[in-house]
This record gives structure tokens, sequence and C-alpha cells, in this order.
């Protein structure tokens, strides 16, 4: 197990995109509210893993805020092996309605979940107090919650993935996490109502969205000059940057974009003023990259001069994820199996994750130079991805499904794909946005304003409060 450090953060600093009146609420009421409830103590964290992926970057949103509105909020990351997070992986799968690998949850995989829960609880056990209270979040951490019961706090689950519907795959996975959570979560918080199983009681069932920190060095403003030299840095556009890309850390201090991306194409990079089409995802198969390609490819491509860009981060660098790696090796199986010139078009980037705030701005600069963002995921519990790029008034193509229905409302603030296997209405939409820069640009205007109204940090927080609230007055 290990803490992750957390730099606090002053809520005025979000004034200048918040608005005084929203900053002032979040002070002089929100975090009075939380201060006197939990009287010194401490607001717990429990994750799978400090960076990659949309749990890591929400806490790291408002660990920092909670912080610097004098709540102690904490972050701890548990261990585990490449065996411990094949099951969770396959747990995240069958939430989301997949089989995922195919493989079991039976009293083998039940076991070894349950030995590496035990290993971690001993020592998230010795740093607890009376008073604390301990959000667990996701399938890899649930099986914490009957022992952190023995130790009398307050327990919520936090659930970021799930589909509306419910089939086999999704009863398995209920059916292997409700031994550990049903009699012993005191609140459970989803993405949506529609994803929490029927043995949820409605009292015990809260429903936060997740933010993006407008702040952070993934949504910081960025000049066009400067995002394209970024690109250029790490190879994904030509040029290049007469040096490193300068930036400013969350803690104040310089930082610079010095590494390069891991870049999978033929031919030169696209020419600055080509019109990209980036998704920007982790290397899953609900995120379906190579349907991203070939959509685009069949579709899009010889009928306008854009590029498409596939990123995700190197996968390494994501420990509680096993099956990036083959998930980008399939997809590079396929782009190779392109025509010479389709492969000029499309490029497989893994991004660098040693520095997450160089990261971040690497990103930012690609969400920002896109003509288009797209997130044609199979599944999704939300889609950070989704409202980054609509904070940054890039037009959003994404499928019609779970969290990304919440943000895009289709035809105004973004085009949704009903079918999520739809390569041709996929492409479609691809299309109307490029030939019309117009109607782009105003639904890239709406989806920042809607980004603005109701993905930011103070209405979650607002939220967090009033379900710790029910957790402490009613702990089982």
């Amino acid at each position: 197990m290990q803490e992750v450090r957390i730099q606090a953060r002053s809520p005025i600093d979000l004034a200048p995109v918040l608005g005084p009146e929203r900053v002032e609420h979040l002070i002089h009421e929100v975090a009075p509210r939380m201060q006197s409830m939990l009287q010194g103590h401490s607001v717990i964290n429990i994750s799978s893993t400090a960076a990659g992926g949309g749990v890591a970057e929400m806490l790291q949103v408002l660990l920092p805020l909670s912080r610097g509105a004098d709540v102690d909020a904490r972050w701890l990351v548990i261990d585990g092996d490449p065996e411990f997070f094949a099951t969770t992986k396959r747990l995240h799968n069958r939430l989301h309605g997949q089989p995922g690998d195919g493989g079991a949850l039976g009293s083998a995989e039940r076991e070894h979940y349950e030995a590496v829960i035990r290993a971690n609880a001993d020592e998230i056990a010795a740093v607890l107090t009376a008073g604390d209270v301990v959000i667990l979040h996701d399938p890899q951490t649930a099986g914490l919650a009957p022992l952190l019961k023995e130790v009398d706090v307050p327990v919520v689950w936090r659930c970021h993935v799930g589909i509306d519907g419910r089939d086999e795959w999704t009863a398995q996975a209920w059916d292997f996490l409700r031994e550990y959570l049903d009699g012993f979560v005191d609140a459970y918080v989803f993405t949506r109502a529609s994803y929490a199983p029927d043995w949820v009681s409605a009292e015990r069932l809260h429903t936060i969205k997740p933010s993006i920190d407008p702040l952070a060095a993934k949504n910081l403003d960025l000049s066009e000059k400067t995002a394209a030299a970024v690109l250029a840095h790490v190879g994904i556009i030509s040029g290049h940057a007469s040096r490193p890309v300068a930036f400013t850390r969350g803690d104040g201090s310089p930082g610079r974009v010095e590494r390069f991306a891991d870049v999978i194409r033929t031919g030169p990079p696209p020419r600055a003023s080509a019109p990209l089409v980036v998704q920007v995802s982790r290397w899953d198969p609900l995120k379906d990259m190579a349907g991203v390609m070939h959509g685009f490819v069949d579709q899009v491509l010889d009928g306008t001069d854009a590029h498409l860009v596939l990123a995700g981060p190197v996968v390494t660098a994501v420990a509680d994820d096993p099956e990036g790696a083959q998930v980008l090796e399939e997809t590079w199986v396929q782009w190779r199996a392109l025509r010479h010139h389709q492969r000029s078009r499309v490029q497989l980037v893994c991004l660098p994750m040693s520095d997450i705030e160089e990261n971040a701005i690497i990103v930012n600069a690609l969400q920002r130079h896109a003509a288009i963002v797209a997130q044609k995921s199979l599944a999704e519990g939300f889609g950070l991805t989704v409202a980054e790029a609509m904070f940054k008034g890039t037009p959003v193509v994404g499928s019609a499904v779970g969290g990304i229905v919440d943000q895009v409302v289709d035809g105004e603030t973004g085009l949704l794909v009903r079918n999520p296997y739809d390569l041709e209405g996929f492409g479609d939409a691809l299309n109307r946005l490029l030939i019309d820069p117009t109607y782009a640009k105003s639904l890239g205007e709406a989806g920042r304003q809607r980004t603005i109204e109701q993905f930011l940090p103070d209405t979650s927080l607002e939220l967090w409060q009033q379900t710790l609230v029910q957790a402490m007055s009613s702990s089982v």
C-alpha cells in the first residue's frame, strides 16, 4: 500500500471559471458543513492506482480542493499482483456487460482476491482512527468493506463503471461483489442511478457525476501556437519546438515537456494545418480504438485531408489494467493490415507517463489542437475525455452509451452515434463536422458552456458532503 501525496489548493483559485457566487457558496456553506461533520477526522479514499484512468484523475481534482477547504482528505493505493488485477479487470468488463477475457470468477479467483485484500487491509487499518470515513473506489477495493467494518468506520463504495441494462455478464460481476458490499456499505455512489444493482436500497444510493479541474495541467489554457509546439516536440505533428515547452505545475513550480511519444505510423507526421480526429483513451477493448480506426479509414479518409490519432498511455504505466498491451498489439495488427496510403493517415501513439503533469499537458495539447475529439466507446461509465474536450471548446463525436449521453446533447453540444458499432454512422458524424467548421465551432462553444455549468468540482464536492452525512448517520 502507498499513500499519495496531496497538495492543498484553495477553492478561490477556481473563481475565474466558476464565478464568485459559486466559490463563495463552496467556501462559506459547503466546507463548514463538512468540517463540522468530521470534527477533525479524515476522509480516506482508497483506489487501485494513482495514475492512468478516470478514477485517479477525479481524485487528483477533488482531494486537493478538499484539503484547501480544511477537510483532511487522504488517498491510499492498494497493492496487487497480475492475477488480482486480471480478476478485477474481468469484473470491470462484466459490469459493462462484456465478457472481457472470458475467464472465470469462481472460488479460486475469489480466494486470491481475498488474500490480496487481506494483505492490504492490515496496513490500511493501521492508519485509521475512530471518526474517519472511508471511500472505496471500484471493484478492486470492494473486498475491503467487511474488514473495515470490523474497525467500525463508515464505508462508502464508489462505483465508476456500469451499464443501464442487465445481462449474464453483469449478473456474474454483481454476484461476485455482493458478498463484500451488501450489509457492509453505508452509502453507494454511482455515476448513474441505473448502474446500481436492485439490492442497493434507495436510501443508500447516491448519484454523483464526475468533474474536471479547469486549472489542472490537462485543462489549462494553451495557445494554438503552444499546443502545436507540444505536439511537434513529442512527434505527433510536423515542425519543431526551439526548446522544450514550459508549463506551471500544480504546486507552482516550473515544468517542461521533455519526453517524446512512442508513435507508430508510416511516413512523416502530418502538417500542423491538417485536421486531426483524436481519441485519447486507455488501451481498453471497451474504448474500441480499432473500431475508431476502421470507421475513419472506411468512411472519412478518402473524402477529406484529415488524419487520425489514437492515443493512450504507455501500456506498462497503468498497473491495474492488464489488457492494455494486448489491445495495443491487436490494434497494431489491424493497422498493419491497412493499405499504405491509409496507414500514412493513422497513427497509434503511446504517451509518456513518467511525469503525470507532463502527460496531462500533452493530452491538453492534443484535445485543443484536434478538429474533433472522438469517444466511440462500446460502454462508458462517464468518459472524462468528453468533458475535457468540451471544456476546451473542441467538438465531440461520441457513442450514445452510459455517461456520454449525460454530457453530450446530440446536435447541441456535440454529436452522438446511437449504435457504437455503427461505423458508417460514426463516419457520417465526423464528416459532418469536418466539412462544416462553422457548425463544429458552434457545438464546441455550447459544449464548453455545458461543462462549466455541470461538470466542475464545486458541484461534486457539495454532493459528496451530502453523501458522507448520510453514510455517517446510518453506519451499518
